[in-house]
């Protein structure tokens, strides 16, 4: 098995276990985050109703500018706190898909943040 392979499957394993932790509510949905190599995706989910509410991903008009590094993790970040407070969200669940919190993934984390949104 090659060294990428074995990587996917680890992080797939923790993802699995995390998820198993974090789950979303009507209350306080799940803000889940998928780090491409291109791109960054978030989006605000209830699981209890198994519904996204909100979306917005680096592929956007007001967050892309052809890259996933921490300023366009922290514009995705805004967006998505944005967006979530016109649906009525407030607090959210933080999910970051079994990846490591650092780079892109804390900077979506910090400008949800500094948009409002409590995490």
């Amino acid at each position: 098995m090659s060294r990428v392979k074995d990587r996917k499957q680890r992080r797939v394993k923790m993802k699995r276990r995390y998820r198993d932790a974090v789950r979303g509510t009507a209350n306080r949905p799940r803000l889940a985050v998928y780090r491409s190599l291109r791109h960054v995706y978030a989006q605000v989910i209830d699981d209890d109703r198994g519904v996204t509410m909100v979306s917005a991903s680096t592929l956007g008009k007001e967050t892309s500018d052809g890259t996933a590094n921490c300023e366009a993790g922290k514009r995705l970040g805004k967006t998505i706190a944005e967006r979530a407070k016109e649906q009525g969200v407030e607090t959210v669940v933080f999910d970051r898909g079994g990846f490591r919190y650092h780079g892109v993934i804390r900077a979506i984390a910090e400008g949800a943040r500094e948009a409002g949104l409590k995490l």
